[in-house]
């Protein structure tokens, strides 16, 4: 039997990352960088004003008050967006100035236009009232981001504000990795979709939504298939239809060990999946492999549906992030204090649904497990439906008492 970390490190060593494209700026939305941004300019690329007023020298303005004014010519007028002839500040004068026009020579601060009369006492003068600090409003050449400068390191996600950043600098296309394409399937006679009535000894199909919407919650474009009956010509049939489109494939169900397991049957016999028991609970019987002329992966995860979910956070989605050449995530290690008492099976990394409060007093967060009315079974989908994060119990633990220090699992989408 396999530990989970045996398991997952096979799976990435067969993993290598999609190859990158350029996109524009709006198309990268939500991808990752493939590459290091260096700045090709300074931001800002000139001095230039914060505010609407005035430009000055500040040895002119110096006691400036309410009391006691001073009051400047107007020499020039400069408006944003514009690149007028810039004349050097003589002693006891200014320019009017709007937000983002350059500063002219001679200025070292700028006087907002509430800090003035506006010219409203004099044609050609200015009477200010206010003196600013040295600087003050001068957005400085550089002072954001210096020329070969990297503001963007490859693997970096590209949100709004990186986005933004990379049309300040005047980058129009960037190298990303692709969203991984996922197809996603179930497999099972008795299964029939939701919104139809199931016959005697039918289900509704969850496995195949919850995997869908996991793989859209961790950035990968995703078809849903739906359901494969329980022929193993039928499913190698679905199965290479979809290989045109899919980086990645996942099948849920006919794993186990009974009769009728026809995902492990037919896939076994092809020598390039790999089944295998996995130490953990829920999650044991485990597949992964390749297949088809591009060698596209595939998880084969159990049927049961918390089982397919846990097996899916535990091993697909660090595989996701393998595709989108991230580095593996080593997440930070938290923990949370137990409400109760429980047992845990030697040999076996147990996963439970859990679900945190943060204590009022102490600030610390303690789990609870749910879904416990009903029991605790990898069937039961009520239990993880609210739950928050997984609690991790080691193999060698077998028993935990209230009050003890667990490791969890959060759950992004919760």
């Amino acid at each position: 039997m396999r530990s989970v970390e045996q398991h997952l490190s096979a799976i990435l060593a067969g993993l290598r990352p999609l190859p990158p494209f350029e996109q524009h700026l709006l198309d990268a939305h939500g991808h990752f960088l493939a590459e290091d941004v260096a700045a090709e300019r300074d931001l800002p690329p000139f001095d230039n004003s914060a505010m609407d007023g005035y430009a000055v020298r500040l040895v002119d303005v110096l006691g400036a008050s309410e009391q006691n004014p001073v009051v400047l010519s107007v020499e020039q007028e400069l408006p944003a967006g514009v690149a007028p002839s810039l004349i050097e500040l003589e002693p006891g004068t200014c320019a009017r100035i709007m937000t983002g026009a350059p500063v002219p020579p001679g200025a070292d601060a700028i006087v907002p236009v509430e800090w003035t009369d506006a010219g409203a006492a004099a044609e050609g003068s200015v009477r200010i009232s206010r003196a600013p600090g040295l600087g003050q409003h001068i957005r400085t050449v550089g002072e954001d981001v210096r020329s070969g400068q990297v503001v963007l390191t490859e693997g970096t996600r590209l949100g709004a504000r990186q986005i933004g950043l990379l049309a300040a600098i005047g980058r129009d296309l960037v190298a990303v990795r692709p969203a991984p394409r996922v197809v996603v399937l179930s497999t099972g006679a008795e299964l029939v979709e939701p919104g139809t009535e199931p016959a005697p000894g039918q289900i509704h199909d969850s496995n195949s939504f919850t995997l869908a919407t996991a793989a859209k919650e961790a950035g990968a474009e995703v078809y849903r298939v739906g359901m494969v009956a329980d022929d193993g010509k039928a499913l190698l049939d679905a199965i290479e239809d979809q290989l045109i489109r899919a980086d990645l494939v996942i099948t849920s169900g006919g794993v186990s060990m009974g009769a009728y397991e026809v995902v492990k049957e037919t896939l076994g016999r092809l020598g390039t999946v790999e089944f295998v028991k996995v130490a953990m609970q829920p999650g044991m019987p485990q597949g992964f492999g390749v297949i088809g002329p591009d060698q596209t992966p595939i998880f084969t995860l159990p049927g049961n549906p918390v089982s397919a979910y846990v097996s899916f956070e535990i091993f697909v989605k660090p595989a996701l992030r393998a595709l989108q050449g991230l580095a593996t995530r080593e997440e930070k290690a938290e923990t949370a204090v137990t409400s109760e008492s429980f047992d845990s099976p030697e040999g076996r990394r147990q996963f439970l649904r859990g679900r945190l409060v943060r204590s009022a007093d102490t600030g610390e967060h303690a789990v609870t497990r749910v879904g416990l009315a009903s029991g605790s079974g990898s069937h039961l989908m009520g239990g993880l439906a609210h739950a928050d994060c997984l609690i991790v119990v080691p193999e060698d633990v077998t028993r935990v008492e209230q009050g003890e220090q667990v490791s969890i699992l959060r759950l992004e989408s919760a």
